[in-house]
């Protein structure tokens, strides 16, 4: 594990789309630093190409993350920490399974699946029958290991939902991380994987680029009908923790007066929160008031502006 992470990539920060520097309360050295994020150049490469130090680097790299203008390091982390099937074995299984094992009848390869150990019992993770599916299932044998191929390999929805209702199997997150990827994973699975997390958790899955785009779909669908009845602190968490970005799978969604009011106890520093709500039609009144008298917004002409044609905008007096 701490191999992994002493290997990992270097954070190559670069500016979210649609930031505007000159809207945002930067210094000349700031807004230099902020000019040379090009996503493809890391802290020690800015430090060469700035002739600053990493740690001025460092700074300002953080107050571009608290306006919203840069993503932090950790964004584009994995959900699930835990680790996923080891591919080398995966492969001299499957070639176990189309050598050995194909050319059985299905009846024989049900009947062998019940009692079979490794290395057949994981060559038999690889068989596209749900039926072999279930009968490994009745295998005391069959634990994570064989759990996760199946996730990961087998394609049919009767065989994943006979998977996933193994609570042991459900909870593991190799196994959860697995099923999300599946390419057949069907949207009654999905809601049972995902209904009860929260909001903040959905969003990831709806943004993820590791899941395939039908179930990203169902999993807008899942974070609409979750955002309708969650407390409103968890609605105002998801708005906050994502700088607005899941304001656009929530189109056309009212929000409660208690959702309103926490939205407008708070100050906003975030250039990037605030351009997503200007866009969000569904922004209530007082909320967009609100942002109005922010600090950042009466620096900021551009977001004033944006603000002020937002069609809940307060009227404006007319001396």
């Amino acid at each position: 594990m701490e191999r992994d992470e002493e290997q990992a990539p270097p954070w190559k920060p670069s500016l979210n789309a649609g930031v505007d520097l000159r809207a945002l309360p930067l210094t000349p050295e700031e807004g230099f630093i902020a000019s040379r994020l090009d996503g493809t150049t890391d802290l020690r490469g800015l430090s060469q190409v700035t002739g600053l130090t990493a740690e001025r680097i460092g700074t300002t790299l953080e107050k571009l993350v608290s306006l919203g203008a840069v993503s932090p390091a950790t964004a584009a982390a994995p959900p699930e920490e835990e680790p996923e099937a080891a591919e080398e074995p995966s492969g001299n299984h499957r070639q176990l399974f189309e050598s050995a094992l194909r050319g059985l009848t299905a009846e024989e390869r049900a009947a062998k699946a019940k009692t079979a150990e490794d290395p057949e019992l994981s060559a038999f993770c690889f068989d596209p029958l749900p039926a072999v599916i279930h009968a490994l299932l009745e295998n005391p044998r069959f634990a994570l290991p064989q759990a996760r191929l199946v996730a990961t390999h087998h394609r049919t929805a009767s065989g994943l939902d006979v998977l996933a209702a193994r609570a042991a199997f459900a909870a593991d997150g190799g196994v959860r991380r697995a099923l999300l990827r599946n390419p057949q994973l069907p949207a009654s699975l999905l809601r049972r994987l995902q209904g009860g997390r929260r909001l903040l958790e959905q969003h990831k899955l709806v943004v993820s680029r590791e899941v395939p785009e039908q179930t990203r779909r169902a999993a807008r669908e899942l974070l609409r009908s979750r955002f309708s009845t969650a407390e409103a602190d968890e609605r105002v968490e998801v708005v906050l923790k994502t700088e607005g970005r899941c304001l656009s799978s929530l189109a056309g969604l009212p929000i409660d007066g208690k959702t309103s009011a926490l939205l407008c106890s708070r100050s906003y520093t975030s250039t990037l929160l605030v351009q997503n709500i200007s866009r969000w039609a569904a922004a209530p009144p007082p909320l967009i008031a609100h942002l109005l008298k922010q600090e950042l917004v009466r620096r900021s002409p551009s977001l004033k502006l944006l603000l002020q044609r937002h069609p809940n905008a307060p009227a404006e007096p007319r001396g």
